[in-house]
């Protein structure tokens, strides 16, 4: 689909001066059945450990079913963790040099396994293939960090002792056991994958419990992996709802990983904090993009486009919020829907759709519910605002508000979709100083701007020569 942003001449039907709305240029979704088929799906979900009742996997683009899978019991959950603990303490007494080949050996099965495993990500989330296929090339990237890195990240470290000369210390990293993995759905492959693998090298098991739209592709990860040569039953993969497979994972660990919201994480880490168990927890975010007045603006559209909308925006880094420096403001609004003109909606198994689906109709509605809250305030559109339903069941045009008034819900929620928020900015200041903690995108030259952003991770100039 291509969204247009240009004025129509009065012939369309249309007044002069309102912008067209956004029309379609044919691309087309793809039948699930034409990218997997039902013996890759039964071969993927072999790697999972269930014996309950079957529970639908449905495709985001499409809202087909591509196959059924056991959840897993209670008895289930007991044997993953009875098999992990068994398997754990004789692959942590490897040296970490073989446990770094065998990562190594991952990363040479991702890479030539990656058009399967960008097939995989695309039915399991919806996502256009450039993005799918980032996301393997991010597993790529991790998997070989970890295999030449790990030796040296967990070598024992000789530290000076509380009585200098007399006395030393030695720092020495061990495993904890089986870490719990609960991953979130939108990048099931590099949580699945890529967030299992520093575990596994530091001598863990891993037994987890992805969202179930991600376990067919959880369940190719446990194939891939025991190909890779890791011992059986240091990897498990659990199907089911949260508030039952999920907390008991939670309960079972000896570490804990979660990715997903700020309520079911302060759950998880109060959990956790009552076994005196440590965890990591991801969760989300309002995250920001300032566009400075001495920003390349061309440039800067390009990379914003991609910040704000990659991944249907379903990234936990994606910008919701833009704040354009009133110098460039026009120009850069100018270029920037010029730019998003030229994307197009879909779901392909090629390169010819840049934004796909949202994962389910309940999130689409979530996104919607956002969108029309800010029209009820009286917002403008200068872009998308509409579900496509004759594109599938969850697809929803890219969209950009402005003069959204404070007290909407695109401004304090996150909406974890393809909306981003514009608003135009006189001084640096005013965005640091009002919105500070919330800013996570700069495209700026400015040393003294770059210190004075109260934030955990700040991009500088980045994103900026993607198209």
């Amino acid at each position: 689909m291509r969204l247009s942003t240009r004025t129509p001449t009065p012939a369309t039907g249309a007044p002069a001066g309102r912008p067209e709305p956004p029309r379609a240029i044919g691309v087309r979704v793809v039948p699930v059945q034409t990218v997997l088929t039902g013996a890759m799906a039964a071969e993927a979900l072999r790697g999972v450990s269930g014996s309950g009742r079957p529970l639908p996997l449905l495709a985001p683009a499409t809202g087909g079913t591509v196959a059924h899978v056991p959840a897993s019991t209670e008895a289930d959950v007991a044997a993953a963790f009875a098999a992990a603990r068994a398997a754990q303490p004789a692959w942590a007494a490897l040296p970490v040099g073989e446990r770094a080949r065998a990562l190594a050996d991952v990363h040479d099965l991702v890479l030539r396994r990656r058009d399967e495993l960008t097939d995989l990500v695309q039915v399991v989330t919806g996502k256009a293939r450039a993005d799918a296929f980032l996301e393997v090339a991010g597993v790529l990237q991790v998997a070989r960090y970890h295999a030449r890195r790990g030796p040296a990240l967990l070598r024992e470290q000789r530290r000076p002792g509380f009585v200098p000369v007399l006395s030393r210390a030695v720092v020495r990293r061990v495993p904890v056991g089986v870490v719990g993995n609960v991953p979130a759905w939108n990048y099931p492959l590099a949580f699945v994958l890529g967030d299992a693998l520093p575990a596994l090298l530091a001598g863990n098991a891993v037994v987890t419990k992805p969202d179930l739209r991600s376990v067919l592709l959880a369940g190719a990860v446990a194939n891939l992996l025991h190909e890779a040569g890791l011992p059986d039953g240091l990897f498990h993969v659990l199907a089911g709802d949260g508030a039952a497979v999920g907390e008991a994972v939670v309960d079972s660990s000896d570490h804990v990983l979660f990715t997903g919201s700020e309520a079911v994480g302060r759950q998880v880490a109060a959990r956790a904090a009552a076994r005196l168990i440590g965890c990591t927890l991801e969760l989300g975010g309002k995250n920001a993009l300032y566009v400075a007045a001495d920003a390349d603006v061309p440039r800067a559209a390009a990379a914003a486009v991609r910040d704000c909308f990659g991944g249907a925006g379903q990234t936990c880094t994606s910008s919701e919020r833009l704040y354009v420096h009133a110098a460039v403001a026009q120009q850069f609004r100018e270029a920037f829907l010029a730019r998003l003109s030229r994307v197009r909606l879909g779901w392909t198994r090629d390169h010819s759709a840049d934004l796909g689906s949202l994962v389910s109709p309940e999130h689409l509605q979530r996104v919607l519910d956002h969108v029309q809250d800010a029209r009820a305030r009286g917002v403008r559109v200068l872009a998308g605002g509409r579900a496509r339903p004759d594109l599938g069941p969850s697809f929803l045009e890219p969209t950009v508000l402005a003069d959204v008034p404070p007290g909407a819900r695109c401004l304090s929620e996150e909406t974890f979709g393809p909306v981003v928020v514009l608003h135009e900015v006189t001084r640096a200041h005013v965005v640091l100083t009002q919105h500070g903690s919330l800013v996570s995108r700069l495209l700026d030259r400015s040393p003294s701007l770059r210190t004075r952003v109260l934030i955990a991770t700040a991009h500088v100039m980045d994103r900026t020569g993607l198209p």
